[in-house]
């Protein structure tokens, strides 16, 4: 096992500990951070979200911004605006925003109007902010994580399909056992009681970007490279699979997501300790990749088809040719 492996096992287990009975939920967050993209997370109110990426933030000492969406916000209060300073030789010296740090985090990010939304859009996809003609670059280690409440919509602004798909990943939060529960209360009062423990020495950040590098070296088949194509040609023609799938997909996936299942199938192959793609590798990350970017249609919607079912059908129809 390399270095970076371990340390990166090393933070899984510490997140673990910190946000209990959520350990798929951490994995896609590592998965993200690790393949350099961004998250979407859906959960009802409650479920740690917050506290997952401030755990991940603590681990790494990162520096972390939260970003409360609400409907009056505006996109400076984004990306920051440019003051006017009388005494300053250049007259206007540009104010940086809360999208400056490492981590973002955008709570509840369908509160906020389109213009809004679209502010973190050139953060996310090209790594910069550009504000009055000049372009202003984000941190080398840049990572969002979107929330989103799946049940209350009354005042919110659906994402759009063109920034949905900027998300590398949709992951969804579930409530965890009663068992996790009881531990959630008495982690909680040993917080709270405790006030004298030892905080865990932060891991270097560093690692984050030796085991891009090592993710870069795995191999991936053609026979790989056909599955994932096929897979994603299942969502764009998918009457010549099934009648079912025919019916139940309006509109398929992009690019970005043939892009993102070689990425994250690599990423599984490397935290698995194999040095090559395996076709369960492949599906292991399908759903979190294409459940936010295939459109269902009106008669799937109203059989109350979900994008995982039509995922499910998809997998289970597509052949691994070699």
């Amino acid at each position: 096992m390399s270095i970076a492996l371990d340390t990166i096992k090393k933070l899984e287990n510490r997140l673990n500990q910190r946000i209990l009975g959520q350990e798929t939920v951490v994995e896609k967050m590592i998965t993200t951070l690790l393949a350099d993209g961004n998250l979407l997370l859906e959960g009802l109110p409650g479920l740690a979200k917050t506290r997952a990426i401030k755990s991940l933030s603590k681990a790494l000492e990162l520096q972390l911004s939260r970003i409360q969406f609400t409907p009056d916000l505006l996109p400076s209060d984004i990306t920051g605006t440019e003051i006017y300073q009388p005494e300053s030789d250049e007259k206007f010296v540009f104010e940086k925003g809360p999208i400056f740090a490492n981590l973002i985090l955008a709570d509840e990010i369908n509160r906020a109007p389109a213009k809004v939304q679209a502010a973190l859009l050139e953060a996310m996809e090209e790594r910069q902010v550009t504000v009055s003609g000049k372009t202003y670059p984000m941190e080398p280690l840049f990572f969002v994580m979107a929330t989103q409440n799946p049940v209350e919509q009354e005042g919110t602004y659906p994402l759009p399909e063109a920034q949905l798909d900027r998300f590398l990943m949709k992951a969804v939060m579930n409530y965890p056992s009663k068992n996790n529960e009881r531990k959630v209360m008495q982690l909680v009062r040993a917080e709270q009681t405790n006030h004298s423990k030892t905080e865990e020495t932060p891991l270097d950040a560093q690692l984050i970007f030796d085991a891009r590098k090592e993710i870069d070296a795995i191999s991936v088949s053609e026979t790989a490279e056909r599955y994932i194509v096929d897979l994603v040609d299942a969502t764009r023609f998918p009457g010549a699979y099934t009648e079912d799938l025919a019916a139940w997909i309006h509109v398929g996936v992009s690019p970005r997501a043939t892009i993102a299942l070689e990425k994250c199938a690599r990423i599984t192959a490397w935290r698995n300790g194999r040095d090559h793609v395996l076709p369960d590798d492949i599906r292991h990350v399908a759903h979190d990749i294409m459940r936010h970017r295939i459109m269902l249609s009106y008669e799937a919607n109203a059989k109350g088809i979900t994008t995982d079912q039509v995922i499910d059908e998809v997998i289970k129809n597509v052949a691994i040719l070699a």
